[in-house]
């Protein structure tokens, strides 16, 4: 008698637990895009009402870390915007987004953590033309230039529209062909 009640309890509790959780997820899914439309509208603060609703939702939203890092970012609040791509970086260790916005915060204070970001980004995205733009300027400035010039010519070869975005001088001149 007691294991079918406790198999009644299961039962029942079961489908209407993963109806919740569907239902959170669909609530959760809802504030995303109305945090994206938001935000695409220039409502800062109704975009972050919004994230900070899906966290207190669920605390794993890496995506709701990651918007909230991109409006601290975009208003030149760098030490929030850092904590909270960090913050979705815990959760999703491999977030190519994240991982190229928080290399860019980094630059400065900490080139080597910077350039470890970068190299993350591209081993998770190798297509990533501006991760290896942005790695090239940095392997330069820090006195690797063959590195450098290496991933700006990648970068290039990915996405050609980038050319205007290095200065001249920066790449080695191509050397002339020979015509016989």
């Amino acid at each position: 008698m007691a294991v079918a009640f406790l198999w009644i309890i299961a039962v029942t509790w079961g489908p209407l637990s993963n109806r919740q959780t569907a239902s959170a997820t669909l609530s959760e899914q809802a504030l995303l895009n109305a945090g994206l439309a938001a935000q695409a509208a220039g409502k800062t603060s109704d975009a972050a009402n919004d994230y900070h609703k899906i966290l207190k939702m669920n605390p794993n939203n890496f995506w709701a870390y990651y918007n909230l890092g991109l409006l601290d970012q975009q208003a030149g609040r760098t030490a929030s915007a850092e904590t909270n791509y960090r913050a979705a970086l815990k959760i999703a260790p491999d977030f190519p987004s994240a991982l190229f916005n928080l290399a860019i915060i980094r630059t400065g204070p900490n080139p080597k953590e910077a350039e470890d970001l970068y190299r993350h980004a591209i081993a998770v995205t190798p297509n990533n033309a501006g991760a290896h733009l942005n790695l090239g300027f940095l392997l330069i400035d820090e006195g690797m230039k063959a590195e450098g010039q290496a991933e700006l010519q990648k970068a290039l070869k990915l996405d050609p529209s980038l050319a205007s975005r290095v200065p001249p001088g920066v790449l080695p001149s191509p050397s002339p062909s020979r015509k016989p």
